[in-house]
């Protein structure tokens, strides 16, 4: 099962990236673009190197935020995820297929690329995005995006880009998106609205800058008791009948079992881990 939560940590920290791991989110995200100044760029990929070499930590755990395709420092972002055995790449600013098609083949072809789309380019060709070789699942970039549309901050903004993004994933065979940040840390409410917002499109993910934005992900992830029982009662019911049925006064069709079936393999996941 895919992270539900990817929580960002400065690449030129290293004294938090195990207090990151046990914060309990899906996969951490390295982060060597934003978070770390052009300076300390050289210094951030050593400490994760030195970091991965030494610490029992499961690869499928971790992420790399490398640098843009068209930054000076993408290529040895790109040797160091590879030459550090790390399988997952955050490519931001990805708005062409042969982006993706590039960073697949600097890491080798057992890595997987999750393409940061944050601009009205990316948008525009996120369907050749979503079909690339080596997509895992999209993230979508949205302060960035607000940045270059030049968004009056009304969330409406992203309806059309949140729509495009679930749609390609869906049509592409891809799992299910991953939000962006949301950048109040100490309002957890937001956090909450910001992750239902984006789930009403489809969206099963959303990246983290602080920890405790991490438990109020995982909480929204999961079905609620009230979700559980219906969808038991629903299979339940068609598993009795040879015809259509009803439950609670509506009818059961091959829609709402599948929605059925959904909810509890979340459920089953979300207690396994």
């Amino acid at each position: 099962m895919l992270p539900v939560s990817y929580l960002f940590v400065p690449g030129n920290r290293p004294e938090r990236f195990d207090k990151a791991l046990a914060a309990g989110a899906g996969a951490i995200i390295l982060d060597l673009e934003d978070a770390v100044a052009p300076a300390d760029k050289d210094a951030a990929r050593s400490a994760i190197a030195a970091w991965v070499a030494g610490a029992a930590v499961a690869r499928e755990r971790l992420v790399v935020r490398v640098n843009d395709a068209l930054s000076p420092w993408y290529a040895d972002d790109l040797a160091l995820v590879r030459d550090a055995g790390i399988t997952q790449v955050m490519l931001p600013k990805a708005e062409f297929a042969g982006q993706v098609a590039a960073t697949l083949a600097a890491i080798g072809g057992n890595g997987v690329v999750l393409p940061l789309v944050e601009t009205a380019r990316g948008i525009g060709n996120v369907e050749q995005i979503a079909l690339s070789d080596g997509v895992q699942r999209i993230a979508f970039g949205t302060l960035d995006y607000a940045v270059d549309l030049n968004l009056s901050g009304d969330e409406r903004g992203l309806i059309y880009p949140y729509s495009r993004i679930a749609i390609a994933s869906r049509s592409a065979e891809l799992a299910a998106p991953i939000a962006g940040v949301t950048p109040s840390i100490d309002d957890l409410a937001r956090t909450e609205a910001d992750f239902a917002f984006a789930r009403s499109f489809g969206f099963a993910a959303k990246m983290c800058i602080h920890p405790k934005q991490v438990e109020v992900v995982e909480r929204l992830a999961m079905p609620t008791e009230s979700e559980v029982l219906w969808a038991r009662k629903v299979l339940a019911a068609a598993g009795n009948s040879a015809g259509a049925v009803q439950v609670d006064g509506k009818m059961v069709d091959r829609p709402v079992l599948l929605k059925a079936e959904s909810i509890l393999a979340r459920s089953q996941a979300s207690h396994r881990n």
